[in-house]
């Protein structure tokens, strides 16, 4: 079904009806950036989520200002909590299970399971949290979801 019509009121057709189609996806190419799984893919990766041919990031994990190659101001994108609730996410379904069938199969002390797990945890996190901060700056220039231009990012 290519279309589906959803209404808001007493299961009418009139104004207050919203329709969807399949072709929207199609406009949202005319914005001029690249597919959202591309962004995304390429914020993966610590590039710029346009051009994919510069780096998204000054330090650990300060984004730069501008995109040296294609010019996109990436320092407005603020990801704020995002990052770190998918960083936390997913190395907790890693690292949890990966601790609980250690601890049935091989039943060690609390203290040689802290030993293994809380630097395991703490690698898996800093491995993860630049990657999934690119993705979600991807994610987010794709979306228009930036900052005001009188705002001042902390980039």
């Amino acid at each position: 079904m290519s279309e589906i019509a959803t209404v808001a009121g007493q299961g009418q057709s009139g104004p207050d009806m919203v329709r969807w189609s399949s072709a929207g996806a199609v406009e949202h190419a005319a914005d001029g950036l690249p597919p959202m799984l591309a962004m995304m893919k390429r914020g993966l990766l610590c590039t710029c989520p346009v051009c994919g041919t510069t780096k998204l990031f000054n330090g650990f994990l300060r984004v730069s200002r501008q995109c040296g190659q294609c010019g996109t101001e990436l320092g407005k994108m603020r990801a704020d909590d995002a990052p770190p609730y998918f960083t936390i996410l997913l190395t907790g379904h890693v690292v949890v299970p990966l601790l609980f069938l250690t601890d049935r199969a091989y039943a060690p002390p609390v203290w040689v399971l802290s030993a293994i797990f809380l630097p395991l945890t703490a690698a898996v996190a800093m491995a993860l949290i630049r990657p999934i901060k690119g993705a979600t700056l991807g994610a987010m220039l794709k979306l228009g979801l930036g900052t005001h231009d009188d705002a001042t990012p902390d980039a």
